[in-house]
């Protein structure tokens, strides 16, 4: 039985690595073209195939993939008369990798249903060096039977493949999980931080905290960079905010504004304004010696 022909949209460091993970695995590639055109370079090196537009993407493929930064990324590529929208067939099936807005998804959806076709949104979890191995954890949402019919491919982008029920469930609980993530790692940078401005050693409060019931993966990701300057999380300061801001926004169409996430949204957005976008979360520890040092 053949495999359905895949289209990928969003060929960055992770969706790039997703697509060379198919590749190996057999799957026919059509891709969009990207800011950066290594990943797309690489991709054609393998075979893959580059189309015009969204529009095409769509019309050769089977099952279209998204894996873009944004909300607003994804809805360039779904709308207009080159859009995934456009080119979509009945029955086919559309996911999207990346972390986007809930509400945005579910109208996205909408539109896609009255073309016949399936909405799935399946953020994830993990590195594009687990990516290009199979190894993410993909925590996907929407119809039940279209995630059946496409599990053999999430299986082969996924270690852990989870259905989370109905559309959008995915990236509501991917952003509750970045914005504890995030409030954790600026917590512990701080609190690293203080412990300077104090005259303790590092060291000396991780040994403290971790050995009660506050020790968490987490913790242990910042404590790396702070006494060792082991960078664990790749994760950008710039990509942080987004992703709390996010939260921030469906929790306000959730008619609940978020009380907790206040910290750490100022945290980061403090960080862009003084130019460390660019920094990964660990070095938010860097960042908040200099604050409070001064």
């Amino acid at each position: 039985m053949s495999k359905p022909k895949i289209g990928f949209i969003g060929l960055g460091l992770m969706g790039a690595a997703m697509v060379e993970c198919l590749q190996k695995a057999g799957y026919a590639v059509t891709v969009l073209g990207h800011r950066d055109r290594t990943g797309v370079e690489a991709a054609l090196d393998r075979g893959a195939t580059e189309a015009a537009n969204a529009c095409e993407v769509a019309e050769k493929s089977d099952i279209v993939m998204f894996c873009m930064g944004t909300s607003e990324h994804v809805e360039s590529r779904v709308y207009g008369d080159d859009g995934v929208l456009a080119g979509v067939r009945e029955g086919q099936i559309v996911i999207d990798f990346g972390t986007s807005l809930p509400g945005s998804t579910k109208k996205i959806g909408a539109d896609m249903a009255a073309k016949g076709a399936i909405y799935l949104d399946a953020p994830l979890g993990r590195t594009p060096a687990h990516a290009v191995d199979g190894l993410l954890n993909i925590m996907c949402s929407g119809d039940k039977a279209a995630f059946d019919k496409v599990k053999p491919e999430l299986d082969v982008l996924g270690e852990n493949v989870f259905h989370l029920g109905d559309l959008g469930s995915g990236h509501t609980i991917k952003l509750i999980n970045n914005f504890f993530a995030m409030t954790t790692a600026c917590a512990m940078s701080e609190a690293f931080a203080m412990a300077d401005r104090a005259g303790i050693e590092r060291q000396k409060l991780y040994d403290v905290m971790s050995a009660g019931p506050l020790r968490s993966g987490m913790m242990d990701f910042i404590k790396n960079y702070a006494t060792d300057q082991q960078i664990d999380l790749a994760f950008s300061v710039a990509n942080a905010s987004k992703d709390v801001g996010y939260y921030n926004t469906m929790s306000q169409d959730l008619g609940a504004p978020s009380r907790m996430s206040v910290a750490a949204d100022n945290a980061l957005k403090s960080a862009i304004a003084d130019g460390k976008g660019d920094i990964m979360v660990p070095q938010m520890v860097d960042y908040f010696a200099e604050v409070l040092g001064q």
